[in-house]
């Protein structure tokens, strides 16, 4: 099962992708340092957080592009 996460974590994970949705990849590495270079979190906690949510928000919208295509 996956983690639950709040809604401040999913609120800002989806800004950002929405903003920037050429910036952030599959990679959650460099999802990490890409957050740390767009936006100063108060925690390291929080920003590996939204850096795991935007990978499965990258991965799913890929995933639907790939459905899409067939």
């Amino acid at each position: 099962m996956g983690n639950v996460r709040t809604e401040k974590v999913k609120r800002i994970a989806r800004e950002l992708f929405r903003r920037y949705p050429d910036r952030f990849t599959t990679d959650y590495e460099q999802n990490k340092k890409m957050l740390t270079s767009l936006v100063d979190l108060p925690s390291k906690k929080l920003r590996n957080m939204i850096a795991g949510y935007v990978t499965g928000l990258v991965a799913a919208s890929l995933g639907n592009r790939s459905s899409e295509e067939k």
